[in-house]
């Protein structure tokens, strides 16, 4: 974990690509129908862009593929009722992200009070400097409860030893000796390298809470899958919800099995959120994604979203009814790209998660053949 001090921030990581975020999918989708009121504009350092009513948009730049996270700055108002903003997502613990606040604190924020952090989930790009802003802004972090739970689990494991768990799991989805081998010499305890420590106290927030700030209330929706409670926030009367990793606009999140939970069903819930969106929030708000730009279109993306992994599925049955196949069998009905070493592991949980949901709709069985996991069709 990065050190206690708040000016003690890395300057690089030894990974900070997508097995730190875990947002980037594999998977092909579709960014049909949907429109960018800012098109491809972005705030440049020190700068925010007025969204709506009660939203301004910062760009928070990262390492990796990624490349960026967005940073929402809700308006809200300090104890004494001056002007504050509440931050939404904060960039990972490297001096990149930690530059860019202290541009925004000479820029944009100059006459701004921050008034809390609010972390959607708890991947390192986004509650990554949370303890950092936290503690120099003197404000409490808001999270699910599901989330920061998690997140400390996840960043307190600073073993560099790979788990027994972890190899086993490798090995039942059809890793050979090299790639094991290779798992095992990578190291572990990574999310720690770029996560601030967090505070020992923080602001649970649950589906449902409306969270008044001023003249403005934003609603927590909860949804999970690719996290597990992660929070969006929907300002009902300004039209705009903040997605999170939730909905993006150009890829889909990453929605794995992982050994916390190696018998969830990620997707399952994910799919169930989906819906769940579709059915809580107007299709024609602005959403507010932490990657890519915000857009129109909310059911759209949904819906393709839910439908093309719906397809995936199907196919992947009707594959394993003709043949028997391990889960790294499945990659090239699932991916949209050749997995190679780097992206072996985050593919695994991906392609479990989608074994498991076929499982767990009765539509295929699981053999244990000396340690490696079989799937198969069902009469």
């Amino acid at each position: 974990m990065a050190g206690g001090d708040e000016d003690d921030i890395p300057a690089v990581s030894g990974s900070p690509d997508a097995s730190l975020t875990q947002d980037d999918s594999f998977t092909a989708t579709s960014r049909a129908g949907l429109t960018y009121p800012w098109g491809d504009a972005a705030p440049g350092a020190g700068e925010t862009i007025r969204i709506a009513d009660g939203i301004s948009w910062a760009r928070i730049p990262m390492p990796g593929s990624l490349g960026h996270i967005n940073s929402w700055l809700l308006d809200d108002v300090t104890a004494d009722g001056g002007e504050g903003v509440a931050v939404v997502d904060t960039g990972v613990c490297l001096t990149i992200c930690s530059d860019a606040w202290k541009a925004l604190y000479a820029g944009a924020l100059k006459e701004k009070r921050i008034t809390r952090v609010i972390g959607t989930h708890l991947h390192p790009d986004h509650i990554g400097l949370a303890g950092w802003i936290a503690k120099k802004q003197d404000v409490q972090l808001w999270m699910t409860r599901g989330e920061m739970l998690t997140a400390r689990m996840i960043v307190g494991d600073t073993s560099e030893t790979v788990p027994d768990e972890a190899l086993v799991q490798s090995r039942a989805a059809g890793w050979d000796d090299e790639q094991i081998e290779a798992q095992k010499n990578g190291g572990w305890g990574r999310f720690g390298l770029v996560t601030y420590p967090l505070p020992r106290s923080y602001r649970r927030i649950k589906d449902g809470d409306l969270l008044d700030m001023g003249a403005h209330q934003w609603r927590v929706v909860v949804g999970s899958g690719h996290s597990p409670e992660h929070a969006c926030l929907w300002n009902e009367r300004a039209g705009v919800l903040v997605s999170g990793d939730q909905v993006l606009p150009r890829i889909s999140s990453n929605v794995s099995i992982n050994i916390t939970e190696p018998d969830a069903d990620p997707l399952g819930e994910w799919l169930a959120s989906i819906d769940k969106l579709i059915a809580t929030v107007p299709g024609d708000v602005i959403v507010c994604p932490a990657h890519g730009e915000p857009f129109k279109g909310l059911h759209v993306r949904l819906m393709a979203l839910r439908d093309e992994h719906r397809m995936r599925l199907y196919n992947l049955a009707e594959a394993i009814a003709k043949e028997p196949m391990r889960a790294v069998d499945s990659f090239p009905l699932l991916f949209n790209r050749p997995i190679g070493p780097e992206q072996l592991g985050m593919a695994t949980g991906e392609a479990l998660a989608h074994l498991q949901r076929l499982e767990v709709e009765g539509r295929v069985g699981r053999e244990d053949r000396d340690g490696v996991w079989w799937y198969h069709g069902v009469a």
